[in-house]
């Protein structure tokens, strides 16, 4: 007599002992019987051992660990390559800040050297977790990343005109024993043509800086769009309102292929306190870096030149 003849309810063709108890309530034996079962049907399948512990779960369990594997995947992959733009001072394109000594700092709001300006603007720390994925994710300690971005009128320190002469906005940090480097900043405008967002570069170590080649990655992080019009609805970013109208994370020409999936920053904080802005970044030595600087009047991807600070003498990045 089959499932469907016997009376009671039933499970996965089985009979309840129990039948006024939860499923997961059936006993020891029924419990093995539904254990084999599904061994069977995984042996089938041609899963093994692990993939019986999860079938063996609930559904809330085996939920629960998709999404964290899901998540894993995510956080582990290598960051998209991406253009430095004309504007990088690395020495690839005009200016190198890399060559200077003081260069290495984790606040970037003020020029240093023989140059004095300050960029005004709302706080911002960031904060990017360097990760090795030729060595199965760990920590990069030791790695050096380069940061820059435009001040709040859209202008590139040793670029723009009226700011040639600072290096605000640019400095090195080595990344921690938990691959970590840390910047005190500022939020930076949205220019004409360009998504709000900031460069890195990542290089082995502090000594390898002095040359752009060097550069392990190359990438941008994009802000998020509340935080950008909490920003700009504030003094001194009155250009940013309408630039940030007339783009988009998916008309960006380098966030547009998939929305910034990956480099979309996390940000916490407020306008009163400032903002922590934060993004893992995977770096895999075994890939050959695609990136760098677009040579002068090369453009590359990235277009839109920086308004408000005047016009850099560059193609737009």
């Amino acid at each position: 007599m089959s499932a469907h003849d016997q009376p009671g309810p039933s499970y996965e063709g089985r009979r309840l002992p129990r039948p006024e108890d939860e499923v997961v309530d059936q006993g020891l034996d029924f419990d093995l019987g539904t254990l084999f079962s599904r061994r069977r049907m995984l042996g089938a399948l041609g899963l093994g051992a692990a993939g019986l512990g999860l079938a063996a779960c609930g559904g809330t369990s085996a939920a629960t660990s998709t999404s964290a594997s899901s998540d894993a995947t995510t956080a582990s992959g290598e960051i998209p390559d991406e253009t430095a733009g004309p504007y990088p001072g690395d020495g690839s394109n005009g200016p190198d800040v890399l060559a200077q000594s003081g260069i290495v700092r984790s606040d970037i709001r003020s020029s240093f050297g023989d140059a004095s300006g300050t960029a005004e603007g709302v706080p911002m720390t960031l904060e990017l977790t360097i990760r090795d994925l030729a060595n199965g994710g760990v920590p990069f300690e030791g790695v050096a990343v380069y940061v820059w971005h435009c001040d709040r009128d859209g202008g590139y320190s040793m670029y723009a005109e009226g700011i040639t002469e600072e290096n605000y906005l640019r400095g090195v940090q080595i990344a921690d024993a938990a691959g970590k480097v840390q910047f005190t900043s500022i939020v930076p405008a949205c220019y004409t043509g360009r998504w709000p967002h900031i460069h890195f570069e990542v290089y082995p170590d502090q000594d390898s800086i002095t040359d752009a080649t060097n550069a392990i990655a190359t990438s941008q992080v994009a802000l998020p769009k509340n935080v950008c019009d909490a920003v700009y609805a504030t003094s001194g970013y009155e250009s940013s309102v309408r630039n940030l109208a007339e783009v988009s994370l998916t008309s960006d020409n380098v966030f547009g292929d998939d929305s910034g999936a990956s480099q979309l920053a996390t940000v916490s904080g407020d306008l009163t306190s400032g903002y922590i802005v934060s993004l893992p970044v995977g770096v895999d030595t075994t890939t050959t870096p695609t990136a760098g600087a677009s040579p002068a009047g090369g453009g590359g991807p990235g277009g839109g030149a920086p308004g408000g600070g005047g016009t850099p003498p560059s193609p737009p990045d």
